[in-house]
């Protein structure tokens, strides 16, 4: 009998971050520190409106490129927040989340051989959704010592003549790492030299910590050059309303449109009433969130710091990346030993890309009082490695 399987499918790796939750789901009294998704529930204006919306009957398909009146407030709200216009009517595309935006974006934009740089440690859907679209993923390993930044010098040292996209996740999954307009402007230089686009994954831009998140869309010269993705997954905890749109050059979005089209007709309309509510009336709330992982945020560092546990200081998203090359084990071992011995699940750096080795990947959109128990575990596991250690 013919093989049925795809082999592009085949050959592409489940994701590491997978064994982790299947085992903590049959333990008890287990700690699970690995899900990147909001410990909040949805916002209750936004969860108001979408009830609404079905008591209104709005159930049937909306325009394949989503609701006039939501394109029109995330134009409204991009304007606001990262001082980038885009029209509506040709510019955006709602989504099936952040992660339809990369895929299409992808799909889009690659003929066969087209190399795509993705720098690591990030999210584990960049590499295979490239793989799929029959590009080649080109990965550029990224530094601790440079807080997992990417610099113009390790960029220019990966292009080639194959060279079309460079994939830009910032704020950063896992690492947490931000990029500031300092630090944007020589990859945007870059980008025009060699004559790139790049697929600006911002799904964390609500959640920064310090500065204020900048899109590389908004340097000169580059709105023409990027697609811009973000959601509302992150941000206003709407993982499970599926939505998220993308912006870029109205050619870009056209050929977006037609493969979302063809693949998924339109985004959930309930979702989409919803999110207009959310984008008109629900800053505050998003305020509110974002402070109390920065309250998290800074227990965590403060913990590390008394723990002797290196770990630079991140500014975005909701993870902390703690070194644990000191102990001599592998990211994965670690993991596991940590997990069976004191029943909290985090995920292994390697889950991220290989030069997340010695790294771990620890999430705080959980409740202050689970992270609180889960370092005191930590630090009684640390402290016995430790002690075997100093014995040997």
């Amino acid at each position: 009998m013919r093989n049925p399987l795809s082999k592009v499918v085949t050959e592409i790796k489940p994701s590491g971050i997978r064994k982790f939750f299947d085992i903590v789901s049959e333990m008890e009294d287990a700690i699970s520190l690995g899900v990147g998704e909001p410990d909040f529930d949805t916002p209750w204006r936004i969860r108001e409106e979408g009830i609404y919306s079905l008591e209104r009957g709005r159930t049937f398909y909306t325009s394949n490129a989503g609701l006039k009146e939501l394109k029109e407030e995330i134009v409204k709200y991009l304007k606001r927040t990262v001082n980038v216009e885009y029209n509506p009517a040709n510019e955006v595309v709602v989504t099936v989340g952040g992660s339809e935006g990369i895929d299409i974006a992808l799909r889009a934009m690659l003929d066969p051989g087209d190399e795509v740089l993705i720098p690591q440690p990030s999210y584990v859907s960049y590499l295979p959704c490239t793989e799929l679209a029959g590009g080649v993923p080109v990965t550029i390993p990224l530094k601790n010592e440079n807080q997992f930044k990417l610099t113009a010098k390790e960029l220019e040292a990966y292009i080639t003549p194959k060279t079309k996209i460079l994939v830009l996740p910032f704020p950063n999954n896992p690492t947490g790492s931000v990029m500031t307009e300092e630090d944007l402007r020589p990859i945007a230089a870059l980008v025009e030299k060699y004559d790139l686009y790049v697929i600006s994954d911002e799904i964390y831009s609500e959640l920064t910590y310090g500065n204020k998140h900048v899109s590389i869309a908004s340097l000169p010269g580059m709105k023409e050059r990027t697609i811009l993705i973000n959601g509302f997954s992150k941000g206003f905890a709407m993982t499970g309303w599926r939505l998220g749109y993308s912006c870029g050059p109205k050619e870009i979005i056209e050929q977006m449109i037609k493969i979302h089209q063809f693949a998924i007709m339109c985004a959930p309309t309930n979702s989409q009433y919803a999110a207009i509510e959310g984008l008109r009336h629900c800053q505050k709330e998003v305020e509110e969130m974002r402070e109390a992982y920065n309250q998290r945020r800074r227990f965590l560092m403060h913990e590390f710091e008394r723990m002797e546990l290196p770990c630079f200081e991140p500014f975005g998203a909701f993870y902390v990346f703690p070194c644990i090359k000191e102990f001599g084990m592998t990211s994965e071992e670690f993991a596991l030993k940590f997990l069976e011995e004191e029943k909290v699940a985090v995920v292994p750096g390697t889950a991220f890309g290989d030069c997340g080795e010695g790294f771990l990947r620890i999430s705080y959109a959980y409740s202050l009082e689970d992270l609180k128990e889960a370092i005191s575990r930590l630090e009684r596991f640390i402290i016995k490695l430790r002690r075997e250690k100093n014995h040997d």
